[in-house]
């Protein structure tokens, strides 16, 4: 893990956590990458800056799962890997996953016959926001963040 403390004179430490995992392009791949990052956030849990609680941490996982799926089916380039990376702040939670196929772009509409394409619907609702930008020399990394909300606390405080 990597984690950078930025300080702005006269404003609080923010404190940012970074994961970032190379994965073949293969189910097993994502797969193997998306409970590298479970296991990842499980252990942020105990940072003060985080406090998604297990609903942020559900809807991280399913994000992670099918942005890495996508990348393992769609973004496949023989002998070319994938990347995730997560970025944990305070405030928000960035999912990264850069694949090699730049000219294949998300297409968030999917066919009404076909067997595939509902996943990044799923991204669309659970995100805050999400996107897809060129990745250089040749790729494209789709990304999603997810605010992270404070826990209801228990007793009515």
């Amino acid at each position: 893990m990597i984690q950078q403390t930025v300080t702005v004179t006269g404003e609080p430490t923010a404190t940012t956590h970074h994961f970032r995992l190379t994965f073949p392009t293969s189910r097993h791949g994502a797969h193997t990458a998306r409970h590298a990052a479970e296991r990842w956030l499980a252990d942020q849990q105990d940072c003060p800056e985080v406090a998604a609680g297990d609903e942020g941490t559900a809807t991280a996982s399913l994000l992670i799962a099918e942005l890495t799926a996508n990348a393992a089916l769609h973004g496949r380039v023989r002998g070319r890997h994938a990347r995730l990376a997560l970025t944990l702040t305070a405030g928000t939670l960035r999912i990264e996953v850069t694949d090699a196929r730049g000219e294949r772009l998300p297409a968030p509409t999917p066919d009404a016959d076909g067997e595939s394409g509902r996943g990044l619907l799923l991204v669309a609702s659970l995100a805050d926001a999400w996107g897809c930008e060129p990745h250089h020399p040749g790729g494209k990394t789709v990304w999603a963040e997810c605010a992270q909300r404070r826990p209801a606390r228990k007793g009515g405080a």
